[in-house]
């Protein structure tokens, strides 16, 4: 059995792509059940419980097998993971540039320090920093995100979705997570700790 990482960016734009073409943001277990169906119109078969850990609808730490990339990346109309790979590196569209927004990095941070930080349809998130670039979920309204869950993060950048490589939760590493997926990051504030 082939697994493949799942913290590698090009599985979140996998991830990505097949919403765009699916049309909405998987959300409910019909969602997974839609795409399913739609996968196998193609001739591609992916249960729609693998699809529900795939995207952390389901809290499993299991790795995607590179036969559920390659049927992903056929829906979207490559040959095979490795190929939608090679396209995402030819593809100028995914080159770095240079943008102009307001962010926040750690380096402006001291311990103890209050962030608020938010996004749509109405998720926030009042985080505490604690240092080394580590931050402690203190509230979470509407998100997946829990109360005592910690990450690491260089920064944050409003109107940029925020990918986390995993959540620490009572001990254990979570899949990675996305904040903002769709739109990024709608809110970004500081409060000093005294």
């Amino acid at each position: 059995m082939t697994t493949v990482k799942v913290f590698k960016p090009e599985i979140v734009e996998l991830l990505a792509q097949v919403e765009k073409r699916f049309g909405k943001t998987l959300s409910t277990p019909s969602d997974y059940y839609e795409l399913s169906i739609a996968l196998l119109q193609i001739k591609q078969s992916v249960s729609v419980a693998t699809l529900k850990r795939l995207w952390g609808y389901v809290g499993d730490v299991h790795q995607p097998r590179l036969a559920t990339l390659d049927a992903l990346a056929c829906y979207i109309g490559h040959n095979n993971f490795e190929v939608f790979c090679s396209w995402l590196k030819s593809n100028t569209g995914f080159d770095s540039s240079a943008f102009l927004t307001e962010h926040m990095s750690v380096s402006e941070l001291n311990a103890g320090d209050e962030i608020e930080i938010g996004w749509a349809p109405n998720r926030i998130i009042r985080l505490q920093y604690l240092g080394d670039a580590l931050f402690k979920v203190l509230d979470s309204q509407n998100s997946k995100l829990q109360e005592g869950d910690c990450f690491v993060t260089g920064g944050f950048v409003l109107k940029q979705p925020l990918v986390l490589p995993y959540l620490l939760r009572n001990g254990i590493h979570t899949p990675a997570y996305i904040a903002g997926k769709n739109g990024g990051l709608t809110l970004l504030k500081r409060n000093e700790h005294d």
